[in-house]
């Protein structure tokens, strides 16, 4: 995988407006929450994705359109990608 840092900044770009905050899970797993920037609430919310596979730009963006069509179903989260 990328760095944390490069990921996160794909990542947040990928749901503009909304906001997206990206952080690594001590077991190397990625937590990854996605929200409305001015009153915080949380739309989808994934605590443990595995990063196998998010090692590119398209593998990323593949990641961004899977979770906005679960954001477009109404989904608010599931336990795991990949």
């Amino acid at each position: 995988m990328m760095s944390i840092v490069e990921f996160n900044r794909i990542m947040a770009s990928g749901f503009l407006p909304l906001s997206c905050d990206c952080t690594v899970n001590e077991d190397g797993s990625l937590r990854i929450s996605v929200f409305e920037p001015v009153s915080g609430r949380v739309d989808l919310l994934l605590t443990r994705v595995s990063p196998e596979g998010l090692d590119s730009i398209r593998s990323i963006s593949n990641l961004i359109g899977e979770l906005r069509t679960e954001l477009k179903a109404g989904r608010r989260g599931f336990a795991a990608v990949g």
